[in-house]
């Protein structure tokens, strides 16, 4: 499996201060501290955080993608975390190492996070061969955090070869997980809802395997879900002419059916990898991710202009009092910006 770096990596050589290089080595060297400061500094917002951390993956980055990477999404109470961490339990039993990227919602009142999933994921997080990283979505769109990649990099860096990154939990709009992974699964209830309103979810067309969860509350209403959601499917188009999508019921909490679904997932890795789509799907999701990283960019650098920053309050307070268009006022907020540029 050709790498991430083999499609994005330049052939430059970083030079590394000592203490990054120490990190780089640590990471290797499969440490769990240095693989826990590493990504506390790839998310750190301060500027030159931000470039000790570009140098840092550019180091890492030939170590990389080798892993399977998943995402987990769906509404709260499907049970994300129990499901998480059978399956993880499950991988390790057969030899695997698994990260967990866990992204928790950020409080749009105080901007903190509870950052529990280690609590719920309490036989996960103690095994040796599980490494469960928290992080806050601090506002980011799309149900993962703005630094969720990187983080996904350092971890396949590690050795880590099975990668779940949990979303945040709306079930609904988080499909930005969906453009950097392998596979994309839904975790479903049995009373989710008809194949109507299984259409009527976004998240349903993208989805490469749904899973009924709970399915031993009731396996009358799980094996109905399964069929509804499986004819809802059938009416989607799928982004993928390799891989049909299943509806796989099961109940995380006995740990019943968690073996059909790593199936399913292997068969999946199979189909993508035997037609090429794997590969393409990877690189294109590296470029895609550059431009997402370029208008990170540009939103920070803009912010972060000593004309725009004096400027911006009184212009926004302009806006909101009805003296200027919005369109007006952003134009002339742009315009400090080319205006340093030239």
């Amino acid at each position: 499996m050709p790498s991430d770096a083999e499609a994005t990596h330049l052939p430059s050589k970083v030079i590394l201060e000592p203490a990054d290089q120490a990190l780089v080595d640590g990471v290797l060297k499969r440490q769990p501290r240095a693989l826990a400061k590493t990504i506390t500094l790839i998310e750190s917002t301060r500027s030159d955080h931000r470039r000790r951390a570009a140098g840092v993956l550019d180091a890492l980055l030939p170590h990389t993608g080798d892993s399977i990477r998943l995402g987990i999404s769906g509404s709260p109470g499907a049970g994300k975390s129990t499901f998480i961490e059978a399956l993880g339990l499950e991988l390790i039993r057969r030899g695997h190492r698994v990260a967990v990227l866990a992204i928790d919602p950020s409080s749009t009142i105080t901007g903190g996070s509870i950052l529990g999933d280690k609590t719920r994921m309490e036989h996960l997080s103690v095994n040796p061969d599980a490494f469960i990283r928290p992080s806050p979505s601090r506002g980011s769109l799309g149900g993962v955090a703005d630094k969720t990649r990187e983080a996904m990099l350092v971890c396949e860096a590690a050795g880590f070869d099975v990668i779940l990154v949990e979303t945040v939990g709306v079930g609904q709009s988080e499909t930005t997980v969906a453009g950097m992974v392998d596979a994309f699964v839904l975790v479903q209830l049995p009373n989710a809802g008809d194949d109507l309103q299984a259409i009527k979810k976004g998240i349903v067309e993208i989805a490469d395997v749904i899973v009924v969860n709970k399915a031993d509350i009731d396996p009358d209403a799980a094996e109905l879900a399964r069929r509804q959601l499986a004819g809802a499917l059938s009416l989607l188009r799928h982004p993928s002419p390799n891989w049909k999508p299943v509806v796989v019921a099961l109940s995380a909490a006995k740990n019943q059916g968690i073996d059909k679904f790593w199936a399913e997932i292997e068969r999946l890795r199979k189909a993508l990898g035997e037609s090429g789509e794997l590969d393409e799907k990877r690189r294109r999701q590296a470029v895609d991710w550059m431009w997402s990283l370029i208008d990170q960019g540009l939103r920070t650098r803009f912010r972060e202009n000593p004309k725009v920053r004096s400027e911006l309050e009184p212009t926004s307070r302009s806006v909101a009092e009805g003296r200027t268009t919005a369109a007006a006022a952003a134009y002339r907020l742009l315009d400090f910006v080319e205006a340093a540029n030239d």
